[in-house]
């Protein structure tokens, strides 16, 4: 009979080791440094987005929706809601004036896609993604979700005040009235949720499952949530900064709110990859530094299974199928597959059209794709040495030799038949 003790002490067990390696993949990525790099790129673009967002807004008659809900979420920092606001209005206005009018638009424009770019960036990196959005879907995926964003807020804004005056007419009643209220209070946590998911699946250049970013999403959100009842609860090292940097102390406790937001955000995207790829944790290839051998047999791998897949006329693997079939962590795996994408052995083709999943299939002709040419290529990857620095010795022109006709005879072996 099988004892459920040792399967309990083997599932703690487990779980260490995938904490110890999540804060370890939390320290080598250095997270906490994205954070403060955020926080700075959020401050200096912070009246940039919301003009645009408070000018679509207006468009649309909404304004005094999205102010409400900016004073909202910056309710732990009044100070700060109404002096970005006041720079909002004035930056709007001076961009009206004159030639302002396009340099201003531009100018935030930019600002805008600046800011989103370094927060994909951000969320490759923890993903271990090396290849960005191409130009036209980065220029498309973020117009849209800037101006879907006012809109969003607009509703929201719309349904809690709808709620809370239908409130109202229910607080009476013995049930339903507290029920009424217990779900306003809720909504702001479920909405706060709703939109670290949707960051998490959206953001990174890559597949990730909604599954993945269900739970760290919903933490986040409420963590977020329930840092902003600390941060407005916490008022006596509030004081404290006042009473040593005066009015100036708006501006350090705006950016130690950012950094602490933006460090939530990061661990709740760090710990939605570490979900969908909890198993490279446990594994003892989790480690990226393959030596030269390793690297090569792999990629002979990755490429004889892609080649084998191509001949035959099947539908082309994706990255976690080529991870299932080789046994290798995901990132071994994605540095794999990107020096094999430098070298033009592999091409990455969209499944979908949403272009949510990548396949890789050969980049060229089979006929070309030998082991010979991989090892030439994948030894020139990188900045090359000076030939002057190099021996001119007659040993040296004998392994040289060498070296030239194992290629050749290695370049007969072709990757398909293997």
């Amino acid at each position: 009979m099988k004892n459920p003790f040792v399967t309990r002490s083997l599932s703690l067990k487990s779980i260490k080791e995938i904490l110890i390696s999540l804060y370890n993949d939390f320290m080598a990525k250095r997270v906490l440094a994205s954070a403060s790099r955020l926080t700075y790129s959020t401050l200096l673009a912070t009246v940039p987005i919301l003009a645009v967002v408070f000018a679509i807004a207006r468009g649309f008659g909404y304004n005094i929706y999205i102010e409400e809900w900016f004073r909202d979420l910056l309710k732990a920092q009044p100070d700060v809601s109404e002096i970005i606001i006041g720079f909002v209005n004035s930056y709007l206005i001076n961009t009206k004036k004159g030639v302002f009018l396009g340099i201003g638009l531009l100018f935030m424009l930019g600002t805008v896609l600046m800011l989103i770019s370094t927060i994909e960036e951000t969320f490759n990196d923890i993903w271990l993604v090396r290849k960005p959005r191409s130009m036209f879907r980065t220029f498309t995926d973020y117009m849209a979700l800037l101006f879907a964003f006012p809109i969003v807020i607009v509703t929201i804004s719309g349904l809690s005040i709808w709620m809370q005056a239908f409130n109202r007419h229910l607080i009476d009643i013995t049930i339903i009235g507290p029920l009424m209220k217990f779900f306003i209070e809720l909504i702001p946590y479920v909405v706060m949720s709703a939109v670290f998911v949707a960051l998490y699946v959206f953001m990174p250049n890559t597949k990730v499952k909604f599954r993945s970013a269900l739970w760290p999403g919903i933490a986040a959100g409420i963590a977020m949530q329930l840092f902003q009842l600390i941060y407005i609860n916490s008022q006596i090292w509030v004081s404290n900064y006042n009473a040593i940097y005066g009015s100036f102390a708006v501006i350090p406790l705006f950016m130690l709110w950012m950094q602490i937001s933006w460090t939530i955000i990061l661990v709740g995207a760090e710990l939605s990859y570490t979900i969908q790829n909890h198993d490279d944790f446990l594994s003892n290839n989790s480690q990226a530094d393959l030596s030269y051998k390793a690297r090569m047999v792999l990629s002979i791998k990755i490429m004889s299974i892609v080649c084998k897949r191509f001949s035959e006329g099947k539908l082309a693997y994706s990255s976690m199928q080529l991870k299932e079939q080789l046994g290798i962590s995901m990132r071994v795996l994605s540095k794999l597959l990107y020096d094999l994408q430098q070298i033009h052995f592999l091409a990455e083709i969209m499944h979908d059209d949403k272009g949510e999943e990548v396949l890789y299939q050969p980049a060229e002709a089979l006929h070309i794709l030998t082991i010979g040419e991989l090892h030439s290529r994948l030894s020139k990857l990188g900045t090359n040495v000076d030939s002057d620095i190099l021996s001119a010795s007659k040993e040296w022109e004998s392994a040289i030799l060498l070296y030239d006709e194992y290629i050749e005879k290695a370049r007969e072996i072709k990757l398909k038949n293997l």
